[in-house]
């Protein structure tokens, strides 16, 4: 009904035809991507096969077992093999369960998609790729996962999770988030970012004092210092390309596992560039996550106070609203509507 209402009012009619999962920008419709709840991705190590249990009793919203980085090049077939028997036996409740396989740079790309996807059932719902470069590379990648699922006559399509993290990918996102219908959400990886634009910085995320202005000289009054945030940009970058083809955009690792201040003020700021969520490589890093990533009880009943507001106002034929002396029109109910919705998916786990 809400999004009848918000439809309506755009087009001035009492009744418009709903477009359901898609946003409309000007004449172009923009469909959104398989909807999940995405404010924490618990990294788990596939070597660590004690570990994955435990992530799936969790309170993360997506579990990822990793066959990448944190797994050293002799352990790649026992990780492999760790997280298919995880993907068969491990009860993950509704969790998103997904698998971070290696890039495509790797020999164990190919190995690692064949096999999950022949061996592993159907409880894996997205693959995670590293070192997107290029839309080609996601075009290589879907034609592999295509086949295989073919092949094996799978049911559930797996979707893709696309990790920015080298300047040619932060180049290439837009071409990126739309080079197929399986791309779910972009990733910032911090980590190979900083190294491929050759930052002076060593830290996986967060503020680098090096990075800020003074402030202006007032005769022999000290000067403050500000810092900066030197990733604004590549976040924003990845926000817009994602909003703009219906993706999820996701904040990568926040290294200092013994800073929750600082993962949580990398949260926050995320949150209000536009982020999805953020992932956590450590537990204790997810009820953080969870709770910046989560609209307020105030902010859900603020959000619903302006829905039957915009309701009143469509049985009344108008198009906007005054609530609590402000403006209530079509920007405010698409924001009341994400709020609600998040909120009910998050009441239903």
């Amino acid at each position: 009904m809400l999004s009848r209402v918000a439809q309506s009012l755009r087009s001035g009619s009492r009744v418009a035809a709903p477009i359901a999962g898609a946003l409309r920008n000007s004449f172009t419709v923009v469909q959104e991507a398989t909807p999940r709840l995405n404010r924490c991705e618990l990294y788990v190590p596939g070597t660590q096969a004690k570990i994955i249990p435990k992530a799936a009793k969790s309170a993360a919203d997506v579990v990822v077992m990793d066959l990448e980085d944190s797994v050293a090049i002799g352990e790649k077939e026992v990780a492999r093999k760790n997280v298919i028997q995880a993907l068969k036996e491990v009860d993950f409740g509704n969790k998103t369960v997904a698998v971070r396989i290696n890039g495509l740079y790797s020999h164990h790309m190919y190995r690692d998609v064949v096999d999950i996807i022949e061996q592993a059932g159907e409880r894996c719902d997205v693959f995670i790729i590293p070192m997107v470069g290029v839309d080609k590379d996601v075009y290589m990648a879907d034609a592999l996962v295509s086949q295989v699922e073919t092949a094996v006559g799978r049911k559930k399509k797996l979707g893709f999770g696309l990790i920015i993290e080298a300047t040619m990918g932060m180049m290439n996102v837009h071409e990126i988030a739309a080079a197929s219908k399986r791309n779910e959400s972009l990733h910032f990886g911090v980590a190979d970012y900083s190294a491929s634009t050759k930052s002076r910085t060593t830290n996986i995320g967060g503020p680098n004092k090096l990075y800020g202005v003074l402030t202006d000289k007032d005769g022999d009054k000290p000067r403050d210092f500000v810092w900066g945030d030197p990733w604004h940009y590549a976040m924003s970058r990845i926000v817009v390309a994602a909003r703009a083809n219906g993706l999820r955009p996701v904040d990568g690792p926040f290294g200092d596992i013994a800073d929750p201040d600082g993962y949580r003020a990398q949260c926050n700021r995320g949150a209000a560039l536009g982020m999805e969520g953020k992932w956590a490589i450590h537990p204790s890093q997810v009820a953080i996550a969870n709770e910046v990533f989560s609209p307020g009880e105030a902010e859900v009943t603020q959000a619903r106070r302006v829905l039957e507001a915009m309701e009143k106002a469509q049985r009344e034929g108008l198009g906007a609203v005054s609530l609590d002396g402000k403006l209530v029109d079509i920007a405010s109910i698409k924001q009341a509507e994400a709020i609600v919705k998040k909120a009910e998916a998050i009441a239903a786990m």
